[in-house]
């Protein structure tokens, strides 16, 4: 008995030296690296935070951001996405776009029903917009990235992931047809002209390769497109999306969901706010889920959040890291866990987090967060002694490579794994 409650009593000596040990580690990574660190871990099956490390300052959250998306679209979207909106009128069926991320771009899995449908289905096809209320980028974006693949505008029916695939070889190619000039000097071996889509290549071997420049949505654009793609005329019209429109399926949401969070695709994260907008209010506006989910999901949050885009290339976002943690419990109580934790980056295995925190079994489950001078890593973090935390880790401000400041991300993590 006497042995059992000394080893009882060096558990509990053990765990409670555990933020002790966090803190030193954290405030030596800040002190090194000339940073600020934001920590905060929480244990589910206590109910109570473990530690928390400036938890009440607010950072950049990056790609972080993402999670407060999908938290949206879980609890408004239901099982599957929807592709697009139509009505039979006479001779015609006239299509208003859901917002749908998923059509013919192949991160997603494909459904080859909607192809056919715009394809064969009968009458003239009539493409709509008038229910589009969105800015091709977010505030807060930087704009002047209009021609990276990380950043393609938002738009009512996205098709390639709004992106032109070029591939220069011999000849150049790009999906969809677009207008290409080749150029001796450009900054960049690809480019787009900014309100154009005609594409500028560079003249030497360096831009030969496979490239994804964004393309520049229009309505006009959008029905050239699929007048190409679905070989029939396609042509468009301002007509106002009236309620009784029928609803065309698409793709099981959880296959765009594992792509937004493991691949961290920007594209699918603005998209999938525009349908959850579309679904509260019969419109395309990024700004009407996130007034709903504020309002009603996340007024309990302990430090309310700054949200302003669905990606998290806004700088104007702005987290605590006790309130992404928060996130994430609400996360994990709308379903199965086991549903959800093959969705996440997990860590050795795949997304953004592949090639790091390894193990010989996987204790970190969950979704990063970069730009430039920040990176953010949340989620699940399983330890040695099988308890399930909830954490939230948060850099700001350094210069150092991001590279360093894993490293120090990845020591102290792995000290609570194995610690706790």
């Amino acid at each position: 008995m006497r042995l059992l409650w000394l080893l009882m009593l060096a558990a509990l000596v053990q765990a409670c030296s555990l933020p002790t040990k966090v803190t030193r580690e954290l405030r030596r990574a800040e002190r090194d690296l000339h940073h600020h660190i934001g920590f905060y871990l929480w244990d589910d099956v206590r109910q109570k935070p473990v530690m928390g490390y400036k938890e009440d300052k607010y950072f950049t959250p990056a790609s972080n951001t993402k999670i407060l998306t999908l938290f949206a679209a879980k609890k408004i979207l239901g099982d599957s996405l929807t592709a697009f909106r139509y009505q039979h009128r006479a001779d015609s069926v006239l299509i208003w776009g859901s917002g749908d991320p998923s059509f013919l771009y192949p991160p997603v899995h494909q459904n080859k029903n909607v192809f056919h449908w715009l394809r064969t289905t009968p009458g003239k096809l009539i493409f709509s917009d008038d229910h589009f209320f969105s800015e091709r980028f977010g505030a807060g974006w930087a704009w002047s990235d209009f021609a990276y693949d990380y950043s393609p505008e938002k738009s009512p029916l996205p098709v390639y992931g709004n992106l032109i695939a070029v591939e220069v070889a011999k000849e150049i190619r790009t999906v969809p047809k677009v207008p290409v000039s080749v150029h001796p000097r450009l900054p960049e071996p690809v480019t787009r002209l900014e309100y154009e889509n005609e594409l500028q290549v560079r003249a030497d071997s360096s831009s030969r390769g496979i490239w994804n420049v964004p393309f520049r949505y229009s309505p006009q654009f959008l029905a050239t497109v699929l007048k190409d793609t679905l070989q029939r005329p396609v042509s468009v019209a301002r007509i106002p999306l009236p309620r009784d429109a029928q609803i065309m399926k698409s793709i099981p949401a959880d296959s765009a969901y594992k792509t937004l969070m493991q691949i961290s695709d920007n594209m699918i994260a603005e998209q999938l706010l525009l349908m959850c907008a579309l679904t509260l209010a019969d419109s395309l506006r990024t700004e009407i889920a996130i007034r709903h989910i504020q309002k009603n999901e996340f007024a309990d949050l302990p430090d309310p959040v700054r949200w302003v885009d669905g990606s998290g290339l806004s700088r104007y976002n702005q987290f605590t890291p006790r309130s992404i943690v928060a996130v994430w419990r609400k996360l994990d109580q709308l379903g199965p866990r086991e549903q959800l934790l093959p969705l996440l980056a997990i860590g050795g295995q795949n997304g953004t987090i592949r090639n790091y925190y390894k193990n010989e079994r996987p204790f970190i489950y969950g979704k990063t967060g970069s730009l430039s001078n920040n990176h953010c890593l949340s989620g699940y973090l399983f330890t040695r002694k099988g308890k399930v935390l909830f954490f939230s880790y948060m850099n700001s401000g350094f210069v150092a490579p991001t590279a360093r400041v894993r490293e120090r991300m990845e020591k102290i993590l792995k000290l609570v794994h194995d610690t706790y």
